[in-house]
């Protein structure tokens, strides 16, 4: 009888998991088939002959690198630099104590609910203000520090002994040089899992570049593509081709780093 079961369940499984790979595995099949045959009726899931025309249309009469190196230093800056205050804050409010630190702390978590857009409009008149309204440190700004990120790296901080940053206080070591040459290397796990999630976010953020940002030069593949989108949008092999430009590397980052991944999401949740 439980063999039965456990034969169902993974049948059923499978089925699930093929039925969730299809339209990617359409996305990558239909950006190497020849022009007008991913609109055929019905459905082409194989193309007939192998083209690369579409990639070579976006890197050469479309300049898609251009956008595509945009949202490469954007990711790689915004995530060093989120890495960097997050690991920060959250040890502070993990290891140190100061007034107000729990009465802060519940105050970030509350405002986890507030949906993001909420705050665009405040934050985008604050940049104009300032003169970062199309800049990419107007675009860097916003993800600069998060309360999630916060919140994660000080869960995770609070199973690092006392006696460990103690130990190197009687040392002799600075706070900074305590943060940086013993929280960081211990808390690597869970650096690399929120490391994942804020290049993933930036890699794929749409909404702050588009409003941020005004010179189409500037532009992160996103935010291209979704233009392109309205200007070739009968040309369904180009946008596959286009959105295989936009998943790839995610997707790489991601199965290159997801033992790290696992590992930060299991430890991380030891205290709370």
């Amino acid at each position: 009888m439980k063999s039965i079961r456990s034969i169902i369940l993974h049948g059923l499984m499978i089925v699930l998991a093929i039925m969730t790979l299809i339209p990617g595995l359409w996305m990558v099949s239909a950006s190497f088939m020849p022009a007008g045959e991913a609109s055929t009726f019905p459905p082409t899931l194989v193309p007939s002959s192998i083209s690369f025309e579409h990639y070579e249309t976006l890197f050469t009469r479309l300049e898609i690198g251009k956008y595509f190196v945009n949202s490469v230093i954007l990711s790689v800056v915004i995530t060093l630099i989120s890495l960097f205050f997050n690991s920060m804050a959250g040890y502070a409010f993990a290891k140190y104590r100061f007034a107000g630190r729990d009465r802060m702390f519940r105050l970030l978590i509350a405002e986890m609910v507030i949906p993001a857009q909420v705050t665009t409009l405040p934050l985008f008149l604050m940049l104009n203000k300032v003169g970062l309204v199309n800049t990419y440190f107007g675009v860097i700004v916003a993800g600069m520090a998060t309360i999630y990120g916060i919140f994660l790296i000080r869960q995770f901080a609070l199973s690092i002994p006392d006696s460990l940053i103690e130990a190197a206080r009687m040392d002799g070591a600075s706070e900074f040089k305590i943060y940086w040459s013993v929280i960081l290397p211990l808390c690597r796990p869970i650096l690399v899992t929120l490391a994942i999630f804020t290049f993933l976010g930036t890699w794929n953020d749409f909404f702050w570049p588009l409003i941020v940002l005004t010179d189409d030069s500037m532009y992160t593949l996103p935010v291209a593509l979704a233009i392109l989108s309205g200007e070739h949008v009968q040309d369904t092999e180009l946008m596959m081709a286009g959105a295989v430009l936009t998943v790839l590397p995610v997707l790489l980052v991601f199965l290159a780093l997801q033992k790290y991944y696992i590992q930060g999401i299991m430890i991380g949740s030891v205290k709370g």
